[in-house]
């Protein structure tokens, strides 16, 4: 089968190697950066993103929209969520309409507060489309670490076609059939893992770091239901199990941003972390905050987190808003 993977980056670079793990499988990757798939197809490495990586037989690098998607079974998006829409855009021309989609970013449209399964449906006019989620970093996929990630989907066609090429010995896959609530707690753990790390900047212990992710999920459980998802969501792998993992590790580069923004409370050296590393949750904050505020949804520490990123409020008021919470 062939399988095209839309975007090359870490993470994009775990889940193919996962998917070639089945030999029958033959991946493509497109990549906007002609150098990154020149390099490729000379070394057969992705040599600026993991240099001593040995790819596949089974994978392939292309930068033509048209090269990727011809004759593909199963097509991943993998680009940073902000670019989701301009990603369908560039697919359409060459996107058959049956062609099963999984989503493997993260986040929620900045513009307009739109859920990414919402894009690519009104986008690319599909109905078969899938979203995964999960605590993992993409260097323990590629090192064969267990893991796990939630898979939910608009049928399921899309569901099985995913589980089928994806999970292995290393990886598994656990259905979630809550589209809108694992969408919610993939963008939304990226801002708390923010949260933690002021947390944790500002020399906290670990035990206010709990109690920083246990008042998160009840938020999150109670922003699932307001946007009509399933509140039981906030239990799965797309839920506490990446909220965790996100929170807790200097491995998450949103969770390294807060530690930055806690220890240093320095406008220069905040600006210097977000001109050097991609940090999704800085993106998304913008996007959950018009989210909460345009669907009236009262979310005070989505409201304050806001303050102290965007508007330079004191990193101190996140430990005094969480004993003051109702």
């Amino acid at each position: 089968m062939k399988i095209a993977m839309i975007g090359v980056g870490a993470y994009s670079t775990a889940l193919t190697l996962m998917l070639s793990k089945k030999e029958n499988n033959n991946i493509m990757m497109w990549t906007e950066n002609l150098e990154i798939a020149t390099d490729f197809n000379e070394t057969h490495k992705l040599s600026k993103i993991f240099p001593d990586l040995e790819m596949p037989f089974n994978v392939e690098v292309t930068n033509s929209y048209e090269e990727a998607l011809k004759d593909a079974s199963l097509i991943f998006l993998a680009p940073a969520a902000k670019y989701v829409d301009d990603v369908c855009k560039s697919m359409k021309p060459f996107y058959k309409k049956h062609i099963p989609i999984c989503i493997a970013s993260k986040g929620i449209e900045e513009t307009t507060g739109s859920f990414l399964s919402d894009i690519v449906k009104n986008e690319l006019e599909t109905e078969n489309v899938s979203v995964l989620s999960g605590p993992t970093f993409a260097i323990d996929m590629i090192n064969n670490e267990p893991t796990a990630l939630a898979l939910a989907g608009t049928n399921e066609e899309t569901i099985n076609i995913v589980k089928e090429n994806l999970a292995n010995d290393t990886l598994k896959l656990r259905e979630c059939h809550d589209l809108i609530g694992i969408q919610i707690c993939g963008s939304i753990k990226n801002v708390i893992a923010i949260a933690a790390g002021i947390i944790k900047g500002l020399g906290y212990t670990e035990s206010t770091l709990a109690f920083l992710i246990n008042e998160s999920l009840h938020d999150i459980k109670y922003l699932i239901d307001e946007l009509g998802g399933d509140k039981k969501t906030v239990l799965s792998f797309a839920g506490i199990g990446d909220l965790l993992l996100t929170c807790t590790s200097t491995k998450s580069r949103n969770f390294s941003f807060g530690y930055t923004v806690g220890s240093t409370k320095d406008p220069e050296k905040i600006k210097e972390f977000l001109d050097t590393h991609t940090v999704e949750g800085y993106y998304t904050l913008s996007s959950i905050y018009k989210l909460v505020k345009t669907n009236n949804i009262n979310l005070p520490i989505i409201n304050l987190i806001y303050d102290i990123i965007m508007n330079g409020k004191d990193p101190n008021l996140l430990s005094k808003f969480l004993i003051e919470k109702k």
